[in-house]
């Protein structure tokens, strides 16, 4: 499994526009490196994206 991804494979994933996931990580609900120029996005906060989604959605 990977363990980042690009911004642009980060919304692609979500399903969701550049727009918006930059709104996430500003957030702070994604987390994101930098390596040189180029922004990361942690496979693990996806999932925890998705993770805390589910439980909101079964309140």
């Amino acid at each position: 499994m990977k363990k980042t991804f690009s911004v642009n494979g980060a919304a692609r994933t979500l399903g969701i526009g550049r727009t918006k996931l930059y709104e996430l990580l500003h957030a702070q609900k994604l987390t994101s490196i930098r390596i040189g120029r180029r922004r990361l996005v942690l496979a693990e906060s996806i999932d925890k994206l998705i993770e805390a989604a589910r439980v909101e959605e079964g309140r």
